[in-house]
């Protein structure tokens, strides 16, 4: 497990957050009755998240930046540093009652994501990551799958359901990926689909159109779990990314190349 310093904070700051968001979600069942109803408490629920998080956060580290999903950019008096923060990730899930969503929190430090907090409040799981100290499951150590044949692994992706325009070549990428793989998973969640490669569940994972948010944290678990992250072109992954391949050293190149056969 870690214990530095600043891991106690993004921790204890994620814990805050997820006792209001744990209590919220155990409301939702009673608002299916009403769409609306239950989208307007679902969003308040997404907000007030992210204002603990936020407070708690300002808090602990006074001049770190912040970039938030509700927010936006908050520019801190400390350039080199800046939190990215996704209240509720999964927000589709938490709204239909299904018990899969997260709290992810990642930290920037002069251009690259060092640490990261995903957390999972119903099964409570939590990972966390800091450069050069590892990845942990509560108190176990990660470490990404080791199998290295395609035809044995199961990979997820995500895709905004907002983004239609997009669903055409989504869909080429599924078909390609099924061809050689045991099969895929697409849980509405980035932040606990890296999380679950960090984890050796997945064995890799890929999805464009991401925000730094959705991200930040799960690309330190990967990394310190020994996985590789890049963009779909191999090019190394920044907090200005927006396409993600992540998986271990063997399969990651697999799933790059079966990918590219679609572009």
């Amino acid at each position: 497990m870690i214990r530095s310093p600043l891991m106690t904070v993004m921790v204890d700051s994620v814990m805050k957050a997820a006792r209001s968001l744990r209590r919220d979600f155990g409301e939702v069942e009673n608002l299916q009755v009403s769409r609306k109803g239950a989208h307007d408490f679902v969003t308040a629920a997404d907000h007030k998240s992210e204002k603990i998080l936020h407070e708690a956060l300002l808090k602990a580290r006074p001049d770190f930046g912040f970039v938030m999903e509700e927010s936006g950019i908050v520019i801190g008096k400390d350039a080199s540093h800046r939190w990215h923060i996704d209240p509720l990730d999964g927000t589709l899930n938490f709204l239909h009652g299904v018990p899969h969503f997260a709290i992810s929190l990642g930290l920037e430090r002069e251009g690259a994501y060092v640490a990261g907090v995903v957390y999972d409040p119903i099964k409570d799981e939590l990972f966390i990551a800091e450069k050069g100290k590892g990845a942990f499951l509560n108190n176990r150590r990660l470490r990404v799958s080791g199998r290295t044949d395609m035809a044995e692994a199961l990979m997820a992706t995500g895709v905004s359901p907002t983004n239609r325009t997009g669903f055409p070549q989504f869909f080429k990428e599924v078909s390609a990926v099924m061809e050689k793989t045991s099969s895929f998973r697409r849980f509405g969640s980035a932040a606990l689909d890296l999380a679950y490669v960090a984890a050796g569940r997945f064995e890799g994972f890929w999805e464009g159109g991401l925000n730094s948010w959705d991200v930040s944290a799960g690309v330190v678990l990967v990394r310190e779990a020994g996985g590789f992250v890049t963009e779909y072109s191999g090019a190394d992954f920044t907090p200005d990314s927006v396409s993600l391949i992540a998986g271990n050293s063997a399969l990651h190149k697999s799933l790059t190349a079966t990918l590219a056969t679609t572009r």
